[in-house]
């Protein structure tokens, strides 16, 4: 797998990954498909705009210290900095994290509420001079539908949706799906939604076709599902890809998993086959 160019310059593709519902696992979804497209030979930014920091206490390659600058220090108003100056090195080479520390995020949070004109902007004009440097960017968003999750989608080509297996769970994507298509109405008209990312599922209970059918009306189900397997949170954890893992004998099944999706949620748009 090798990236597509144009005119010498990489084609960038920027992918938010969201739900407004917290224990998804859009944060691990992020970590795993991260590892599988460093694997596949791509370049890869993760930007971190979650207050609870989960992806760059296991995504950094040395530890993000509270005082350390991130993406916070970048879109709040009237910065000096510029978001290449925050990016820190990955736990794999190929993969760089403009991270989030401290109180950053929840104070910019705040912030953004009370800010007038073009604060949906802010994360999308802060990325327009990182086309071109990186193959894929993930956002990984917080579990809430606020300014910092508006910020995602306004600032991405495509939506992921990650969402875990369980009735309940797509019955409450409604509230996500009215606010992307705000975005699509008011700042990003272009805006789709790339597909559905089923986490922690039980294909074997009854209500498993059923919940499937109902997140049909929220885009393409992206395969293949992703089951409910203990070495999937435990790896992530420890900063470690599944194919890394020995914790457990089913991790390189489930690696292999991460591989498969890969394609199904980037396309053909920015990779080409090696």
């Amino acid at each position: 797998m090798t990236a597509r160019h144009r005119d010498g310059k990489l084609e960038t593709l920027i992918l938010t990954i969201c739900n407004q519902k917290g224990g998804t696992g859009k944060t691990t979804t992020t970590f795993h498909l991260a590892r599988a497209a460093v694997l596949a030979g791509l370049r890869v930014l993760l930007i971190d705009m979650d207050p609870q920091g989960n992806l760059s206490k296991i995504a950094a390659r040395s530890r993000v210290e509270t005082q350390q600058l991130g993406v916070a220090d970048v879109l709040t108003e009237d910065s000096e900095y510029e978001l290449r100056e925050v990016i820190v090195e990955g736990r794999w080479e190929g993969i760089y994290l403009a991270p989030t520390s401290g109180r950053g995020l929840m104070n910019l949070r705040n912030e953004l509420v009370a800010a007038n004109i073009g604060r949906e902007l802010r994360l999308r004009k802060a990325l327009e001079d990182l086309r071109g440097e990186y193959d894929l960017i993930f956002i990984d968003c917080p579990p809430s539908v606020d300014q910092l999750t508006i910020n995602g989608l306004v600032a991405c080509d495509e939506a992921i949706v990650v969402t875990e297996s369980t009735l309940f769970g797509a019955d409450g994507l409604g509230q996500l799906g009215q606010t992307i298509e705000d975005v699509q109405e008011y700042f990003h008209p272009d805006l789709r939604i790339r597909g559905v990312v089923v986490n922690k599922h039980e294909a074997r209970e009854v209500s498993a076709s059923d919940f499937m059918a109902r997140l049909q009306k929220w885009g393409p189900v992206l395969e293949p599902a992703i089951p409910l397997r203990v070495c999937i949170k435990d790896s992530s954890q420890s900063g470690m890809g599944l194919d890394e893992w020995t914790g457990d004998r089913k991790s390189p099944q489930m690696a292999a998993l991460y591989n498969e999706l890969l394609p199904a949620v980037i396309g053909e748009r920015n990779v080409a086959p090696a």
